[in-house]
């Protein structure tokens, strides 16, 4: 069988700590692999720089150059992870058989991407990187993972139980994937819709070797919330239940009252009429931002604004890198 050509997209935002140790590995990799005749010898590893503000572009534009397996990306401003993800997939699609996703860190174990490409050849479309266990997460941060799959299971969205972004998808997948042309894009939900062949690759995740997470707790949860409601109308449906049942039990203690002034046993009860009016108000209020955040998602997705907009794509370079000079290295890329 032909060797596929194989491109691995690592989305980076403010990863100069890491950066020169990812690219190392990445590119060992890549020439293991070329030397075992498992990938073609017009495979890369793109690293996209989603808009960072430290020297991520620097170490990228200089690694294009020493290298010839390597090739950059770089958006004009910070797209999101997602976004960033995507446009790196998009880019490389043209040239490639397959594309292997994977976040700059190399949290998760790199050495299985020869696993993906051996259930590539074997007919899988879409490999997922699932992990075997967090024990390189807190606590919270497992139970919390935990609680959102069961939620989401609930919800009717299919997702891969500790899957993240580390997955390969061939040049169909990832064609099929463009044509979701929607703004808010949760990938780990999207991609099962897919419904190519697929397959799971489990492997141990590592500890972060430098640098900081780019998912803090607040990050986490927005995360979340925006994969709930970008897949499902459940959190509306709930409010509405919710809506009903007070209507109901209102009615009940309204019918309750008359009764008890009819026998002439009414007291005066100012606890129970506060505690039910903040009640009320407090599922007026829970719903009318509920309502509001989907109304904001309708509003992002009638504007059709790009999800990325690329300054630099080295990837497609027109001229051979070595022809390059590194001062007129920017004036040939704008040209």
């Amino acid at each position: 069988m032909k060797a596929p050509t194989l491109t691995i997209v690592v989305p980076c935002y403010n990863e100069e700590e890491v950066l020169p140790h990812t690219i190392n590995v990445l590119n060992e990799l890549l020439s293991s692999l070329l030397k075992e005749k498992r990938i073609s010898d017009k495979s890369k590893i793109l690293f996209v720089d989603d808009g960072s503000k430290d020297s991520t572009w620097s170490i990228i534009n200089k690694a294009c150059l020493r290298m010839e397996q390597v090739a950059g990306l770089k958006l004009s401003r910070n797209a999101g992870h997602q976004n960033a993800l995507l446009a790196g997939m998009f880019t490389a699609n043209e040239g490639s058989d397959c594309i292997v996703s994977i976040d700059a860190d190399l949290q998760d174990d790199t050495t299985v991407i020869r696993e993906f490409i051996d259930k590539f050849q074997s007919g899988y479309e879409i490999v997922y990187g699932v992990r075997n266990k967090r024990v390189t997460d807190t606590l919270f941060k497992r139970k919390s993972a935990e609680w959102f799959y069961k939620l989401m299971k609930k919800l009717g969205v299919d997702l891969i139980y500790n899957h993240a972004d580390f997955r390969l998808m061939s040049h169909r997948a990832v064609r099929e994937l463009k044509s979701f042309d929607e703004a808010n894009l949760f990938l780990r939900g999207i991609v099962p819709l897919i419904g190519f062949k697929s397959a799971s690759v489990f492997y141990e995740r590592k500890e972060r070797l430098e640098g900081q997470t780019k998912y803090p707790l607040r990050k986490m949860f927005s995360f979340a919330f925006d994969g709930i409601t970008s897949f499902s109308v459940t959190p509306i449906r709930f409010v509405l239940s919710m809506g009903l049942l007070s209507f109901i039990v209102s009615l009940l203690f309204g019918v309750y009252c008359l009764t008890m002034k009819y026998f002439g046993q009414t007291q005066t009860g100012w606890t129970s009429l506060i505690a039910s009016i903040w009640l009320i108000g407090g599922l007026q209020m829970i719903a009318t931002g509920l309502v509001g955040e989907y109304i904001g998602k309708i509003y992002k997705e009638t504007k059709r604004r790009p999800k990325y907009i690329v300054d630099i794509d080295l990837y497609n370079l027109p001229i051979p890198k070595k022809l390059i000079q590194e001062e007129d290295y920017h004036y040939e890329l704008r040209k």
